[in-house]
C-alpha cells in the first residue's frame, strides 16, 4: 500500500463523522489515524470503532500524544479551537480549522490555497471560514476580479435539521467571519453575511444568495467568470450548482447557488455541512501530498 499521511479529527459530531467517512472512502494521501472527542458515549466515537478507526474521548490530549499524526482537522467549536491552535502549533502539527475561529489564514481552495502553500506548511494553521463562506465567497471573488465591488452581501439558507449544536453555538462567529472573508478573499470593499435556518419539511437543500453592488459591469465577463469558478468548485464539491445565473439589476449583480450533499454520512439536504467537509478534505489531501513529496 502506498504511503499516506496520518490525520486526526477533533470533534466526533456530524461534521467530524462526515469528514472521517470522506477520508476512509476517498483518501489518496490521507489516512485516518484518530477520531477524538470528549463524550465517552458519543455515537461518532462508537461508529469510528466499529469501522476500525482508533477513537478516544481524551480530545486534544490524545492527538498530542501521537507523534505520527501530522494533520489535525478541528471540527469542535470556535471557542475550543482558540485553545487548540497554540497547542497544535507547539507540537508541530498542521491544523485545518473547520470552525469560524479565524485563528489561521482564511482559505477557499479555488481562491488562495496554492498561494498559502507556497509560503510553507510547517506549523500551518488554515481556517475554512464557514460553510456559507465556502459556498458564496468564490462567487464574490468571481465578480470582483472582473469589476470593482464596493459592497457584497450573502444570505445562506440551510435546513434547520442540518444545523447541529456546534452550528447554532457559532452563529455570531459565522456572521462575523463570513463577512470578513467576503472582503479579505472575496475582494469586496465591504461585506455582510446572514444565515437563515429553515424548518421546512421535508428539509430543503442549502441555498445561498449573493448580492454584489457594482457601479458598472460587463455582463458577459462576469457571467463567464462565475461559470468558471462554479466548474472549479464542482471538482471537489460535486453537489455545488448554479441555481440562478448572474442577474443584472440596476447597480446590483445577484447570483443564487445551491449545494446538495454527497451523502457520505449526512443526508443530502445537509449541503451546508458537506461543502465544509469537502473543502477541508481537499485542503488536507493537497497538504498531505506536499508532505509526501
Amino acid at each position: 500500500m502506498a504511503e499516506k499521511i496520518k490525520a486526526a479529527i477533533l470533534g466526533s459530531g456530524n461534521i467530524g463523522t462526515d469528514l472521517m467517512m470522506k477520508i476512509l472512502k476517498r483518501g489518496k494521501n490521507l489516512k485516518m489515524g484518530l477520531l477524538a472527542g470528549i463524550d465517552p458515549s458519543s455515537e461518532g466515537l462508537r461508529r469510528a470503532r466499529e469501522m476500525g478507526v482508533l477513537a478516544s474521548d481524551k480530545s486534544i490530549e490524545a492527538v498530542l500524544a501521537d507523534d505520527d499524526i501530522k494533520i489535525v482537522f478541528d471540527a469542535t467549536s470556535a471557542h475550543m479551537h482558540e485553545k487548540h491552535a497554540p497547542m497544535l502549533k507547539a507540537a508541530g502539527k498542521i491544523a485545518i480549522d473547520l470552525t469560524p475561529a479565524a485563528v489561521g489564514n482564511y482559505v477557499v481552495p479555488v481562491i488562495n490555497l496554492n498561494d498559502i502553500l507556497k509560503e510553507g506548511i510547517s506549523g500551518l494553521n488554515v481556517n475554512m471560514i464557514t460553510c456559507g463562506g465556502q459556498a458564496t465567497i468564490p462567487i464574490v471573488y468571481a465578480i470582483s476580479r472582473v469589476v470593482r465591488t464596493p459592497y457584497a452581501e450573502i444570505v445562506a439558507t440551510i435546513a434547520s435539521k442540518s444545523a447541529g449544536p456546534g452550528t447554532r453555538l457559532n452563529i455570531d462567529e459565522f456572521t462575523v467571519t463570513t463577512a470578513d472573508g467576503v472582503v479579505k478573499l472575496g475582494g469586496a470593499e465591504k461585506g455582510k453575511a446572514i444565515i437563515l435556518l429553515n424548518p421546512a419539511e421535508p428539509p430543503m437543500l442549502m441555498n445561498c444568495t449573493i448580492y454584489a453592488r457594482c457601479e458598472s459591469y460587463p455582463e458577459k465577463e462576469i457571467t463567464d467568470s462565475v461559470n468558471q469558478i462554479v466548474a472549479e468548485i464542482q471538482k471537489y464539491v460535486p453537489g455545488y450548482r448554479l441555481k440562478v445565473p448572474p442577474q443584472f439589476l440596476g447597480d446590483r449583480v445577484c447570483v443564487i447557488v445551491q449545494v446538495e450533499g454527497a451523502g457520505d454520512f449526512l443526508p443530502v439536504y445537509a449541503g451546508n455541512l458537506d461543502v465544509m467537509t469537502s473543502a477541508a478534505y481537499s485542503v488536507g489531501e493537497l497538504i498531505a501530498g506536499k508532505l509526501l513529496s
